[in-house]
């Protein structure tokens, strides 16, 4: 690693949703993520699996946000979390396709020769990718 390099990797990523109960209760309920704090006054709910740390802010007004175009506007395309093998993404996708609010955007597939992964649209129309490293 190159001794110019600032940064040390993710921190925390911050996403606005529409209902952030909903999108609180998927990432603990279904990921099992910890739920590590809170700012009820903001609101903001932060998350954490133990790698990573989320911030999810609550919509001011959610019923005229905007959902997300990935091929029109800058901003976050998507979010990838890592699983930790072929047999995790598979489990995880069957857990995730028989969740409600969870939209499937593709089954697990290869990424090329170095990983398999899968997209889909949870609670509160963030779009996310799984990804499971070859070995």
């Amino acid at each position: 690693m190159s001794a110019n390099v600032w940064t040390k990797g993710v921190h925390h990523v911050g996403l606005t949703v529409p209902d952030i109960q909903e999108t609180r209760n998927f990432f603990v309920d279904i990921l099992g993520f910890q739920q590590v704090g809170e700012r009820p006054a903001y609101p903001a709910v932060f998350v954490s699996d133990g790698t990573v740390m989320l911030t999810l802010w609550q919509a001011i007004e959610p019923d005229s946000a905007k959902a997300f175009d990935r091929k029109n506007q800058v901003g976050l395309h998507h979010l990838a979390l890592r699983v930790a093998d072929q047999e995790a993404l598979r489990a995880l996708h069957d857990r995730l396709n028989n969740t409600e609010d969870v939209d499937i955007e593709f089954a697990p597939e290869a990424l090329g020769n170095i990983a398999n992964h899968m997209m889909c649209t949870i609670p509160g129309g963030i779009r996310m990718e799984f990804i499971a490293p070859h070995a």
